[in-house]
């Protein structure tokens, strides 16, 4: 594709993967029917191919973005559909990354916008403030309801969350020790679901995995890096990355995809920096998702209940981890019933669900149509972020959950069905 990108913009670190993405692309179109916004809305501007044009033009020229092209790529998902089906190799998530922190350096907002991302990036980053937002959410519950747009859309998600006992800050001890695994705590789940981390201590401590916290970790960062906030990204970052490097661990876990896909991408942040990009990657070499660790183990699970797996997108398209799930469930005795589009984004997609709520919500009605279609008992995903997203009619559970149930843990607390009393 023609470009104008200078040499000095090729070499930047930062700058010049996304320009070489653009450099790239051959215009064919294939990316256009996997992008979810492409297929909701039938417009050029947002499908990859429509964005790659608007993001050169902004990164040529400099200065000011326009709304027009803001508005455009703020509907980005950042699924990574496009990506995976490029023939070209594109690296769309370079190029989306970057101009997503230009916008954020160049682009003023209106003040209620303003408000909503420095409260997201605030507040969902710190487990106590979320439960903080959680206690107040329900108690105005019958308001909370009925607020209207992004509000309303960041005040629901607390009352579809449904936390069972506290964080976890200590996991059961295999007799023989294969590995130790610093887990870190995160920031939304562990105020919204942290019987998903007693499950994962759980699971894993079946398979010889003892794991440990990693005190003085947070957040991954994700939150603040899809909203172009890289400044306080890379600061979470640093965070993790100074705790594991203080203690002697075999690798570093965290139980949503999301976040694991940004701890294995996390040295991009760093390039060009020559004390932390080389720190940076070393961390991210020993990222591991759930998925990596918990190998197939048969089990008795209940082959009468219909699971729908959802993979989310950060699991088929970051951390190219696809039938990697369903192995595990498939091996633990359930049931697995396809549903249709499973490649396309639930509309979930971290902050997306509170920046765009029309869009998100119009994803989330398609996608629980195709599920819906299969008849499932429950939903199953590895990602807190689709988990509260299509938590609706059917229960929605994390795949740590459903192994532990079947080899012998606990029932999942929401997973109500007749009969389903072990």
């Amino acid at each position: 594709m023609r470009n104008e990108f200078t040499a000095a913009q090729m070499a930047d670190p930062q700058l010049g993967p996304a320009a070489k993405a653009v450099r790239s692309c051959v215009h064919c179109g294939i990316c256009t029917a996997t992008c979810p916004t492409y297929v909701t809305l039938g417009d050029e501007r947002d499908g990859p191919r429509g964005r790659i044009v608007l993001m050169q033009k902004m990164l040529e020229a400099g200065g000011e973005p326009t709304p027009e092209t803001v508005r455009h790529i703020d509907r980005c998902l950042s699924c990574l559909n496009c990506k995976t089906a490029c023939p070209s190799s594109v690296n769309y998530q370079r190029l989306v990354d970057h101009s997503r922190a230009y916008i954020q350096d160049h682009y003023r907002r209106p003040l209620g916008d303003r408000l909503l991302r420095w409260s997201i990036a605030k507040v969902m980053t710190r487990p106590a403030l979320v439960r903080l937002g959680l206690f107040f959410a329900r108690l105005g519950a019958p308001v909370v309801r009925i607020l209207p747009g992004k509000l309303g859309a960041m005040a629901r998600m607390g009352l579809a969350a449904h936390p069972q006992g506290p964080a976890p800050f200590d996991f059961p001890k295999p007799d023989v020790v294969r590995q130790r695994i610093a887990i870190m705590p995160g920031c939304v789940q562990q105020a919204l679901a942290p019987q998903i981390d007693s499950a994962v201590g759980r699971v894993l401590a079946r398979r010889g995995i003892e794991l440990v916290v990693l005190e003085g970790s947070g957040c991954c960062g994700a939150l603040p890096h899809h909203m172009g906030r890289e400044d306080e990204s890379r600061a979470f970052a640093k965070r993790a990355i100074i705790a594991f490097e203080a203690g002697k661990y075999d690798g570093v876990l965290i139980t949503a995809t999301g976040c694991s896909a940004q701890l294995k991408d996390i040295a991009h942040q760093f390039a060009g920096d020559a004390e932390w990009e080389p720190r940076a990657k070393k961390f991210a070499a020993a990222a591991k998702d759930f998925l990596d660790l918990a190998t197939p183990l048969p089990a008795k699970a209940r082959a009468d209940l219909r699971l729908a797996y959802h993979p989310a997108c950060s699991l088929q398209n970051s951390l190219k981890m696809n039938g990697f799930g369903e192995a595990v469930l498939q091996a633990a005795g359930y049931t697995l019933v396809p549903f249709g589009e499973m490649h396309l984004c639930c509309g979930s997609a971290g902050t997306y669900s509170i920046l765009q709520p029309e869009l998100s919500q119009s994803l989330r009605a398609r996608k629980l149509g195709n599920i819906e279609a299969a008849r499932p008992h429950v939903i199953v995903s590895g990602n807190i972020g689709c988990l509260t997203h299509l938590s609706g009619a059917t229960p929605t559970v994390h795949l740590a959950e459903m192994l532990d149930w079947a080899e012998g843990g606990p029932k999942p607390a929401n997973l109500e069905i007749p009969g389903s009393s072990r």
